[in-house]
């Protein structure tokens, strides 16, 4: 029994545990960390929204099993949401599935449709359930460099042709976690064509897609005339209604790759507590100002990280959308790599961030900055860097602490 298991075989050393482990130590020690690492919302969920789960939660016959796919008026809801947001018309009972928020759905999807030595291709950096759902499935895994651009769509066509077997599908996703790339729809229009010459499946993940700050809002790949004969779309709730505790999210789209999910899922499990359903249902039918008023507050610490880490000498692309902010790690930090320049943060100016390879091989030189912290917090995390990166003349060696290795 000493052998390990097949599948964990496949699953390296998880790369932010270190980075976590020194943040635990750090506040153990008393050390008041501005964690701007995971992406977790540290807002409140609107009222209504709560009011609606005690509202179901007093009616005892909501404490029975739920429904695995979802309950017929969240699903409802999601599809006038669709309509509503981007005039996309689904059949609440063939084309949508609730999930347990979109990582539980991305890592089913893969279970239902991905067969050992099946190859899927997956942006790099990127979400790594987007990678690692397939890696647990048996699938094997092509990484293409992460882009929004028509160099993107050409590696898509060259992995096809050069990847054997036949790749089975492809992942896209827009507004991306970690690099908070957006496309138009020109660009899924694109992407829609080119699948169906090459006979792939899409899977689109828009889980930030109500977190933009320019005035087009994202699209749906779904917009496109005949997506939904090749394409699944997912989305959360946990970012758009600061909800994301309540793991709500949804796959819609093909009916047979709704089918399959919805089959795999009926296996696994009876779905989210029904009063999280009811109540998330009430969050997409009720207002959305609270929709507004989230984006705002994220969109004023964005500027806010901008500008304040750009007055420390750490500049930071503004992010067009999303809750991060994906930036280089700073010219004169860079041999120390992600990893490393990570934990000197959380060191020596007591400030968490994600190391970019977390996200991909290619995310080597990039952290992920989350706005998870007020804007006090994130000016103050400003001043511990400007501060470091005065004292530190010599900052070409790594952090000195016992470790195995940097990517444990």
């Amino acid at each position: 029994m000493s052998e390990e298991f097949h599948r964990i075989k496949r699953l390296p050393p998880y790369v932010f545990a270190e980075v976590n482990r020194l943040k635990a130590a750090a506040r153990a020690r008393g050390a008041d960390i501005v964690d701007l690492g995971m992406g977790n919302p540290d807002m409140p969920t609107p009222q209504h929204i709560v009011d609606k789960l005690i509202e179901t939660i007093n009616k005892p016959r909501t404490h029975r099993y739920s429904a695995s796919k979802g309950i017929p008026g969240l699903r409802k809801a999601q599809a006038a949401y669709y309509e509503r947001r981007f005039g996309v018309k689904l059949d609440p009972e063939t084309e949508i599935v609730a999930t347990l928020g979109s990582k539980e759905g991305f890592a089913n999807i893969a279970q239902a449709i991905a067969a050992p030595g099946d190859v899927v291709l997956v942006p790099n950096p990127t979400y790594p359930i987007h990678t690692f759902g397939f890696i647990i499935a048996g699938a094997s895994v092509r990484h293409l460099p992460a882009s929004n651009g028509d160099d993107f769509l050409r590696a898509i066509e060259h992995a096809v042709k050069h990847s054997i077997p036949k790749p089975l599908a492809v992942v896209i996703s827009f507004p991306s976690n970690p690099t908070a790339m957006v496309v138009g729809l020109d660009f899924y229009k694109e992407a829609v064509a080119l699948a169906k010459k090459l006979d792939i499946i899409i899977l689109s993940d828009i889980a930030y897609a109500e977190l933009y700050y320019d005035d087009v809002p994202p699209p749906s790949i779904l917009q496109v005339p005949g997506a939904k004969d090749i394409a699944v779309e997912f989305t959360s709730l946990s970012k758009t209604y600061n909800m994301p505790g309540w793991r709500m999210g949804f796959a819609v789209g093909n009916e047979r790759l709704i089918g399959a999910l919805a089959r795999v899922k009926s296996y696994l499990d009876y779905g989210a507590f029904t009063p999280i359903q009811v109540a998330a249902a009430a969050a997409l039918n009720g207002p959305q100002e609270c929709v507004d008023e989230i984006r705002a507050m994220y969109k004023s610490r964005r500027d806010v990280l901008v500008e304040s880490f750009g007055k420390a000498g750490f500049p930071v692309p503004p992010p067009p959308a999303t809750m991060f902010a994906w930036a280089p790690v700073p010219e004169r930090y860079r041999d120390l790599g992600s990893v490393e320049f990570s934990k000197l943060l959380i060191e020596k100016a007591d400030v968490a961030v994600s190391p970019g390879i977390g996200f991909g091989e290619y995310g080597e030189g990039f952290i992920r900055i989350a706005l998870v912290e007020n804007e006090q917090r994130i000016r103050q995390a400003a001043r511990s860097i400007k501060k470091l990166f005065s004292e530190s003349a010599e900052p070409t060696q790594p952090v000195s602490h016992p470790r195995k290795s940097a990517s444990q």
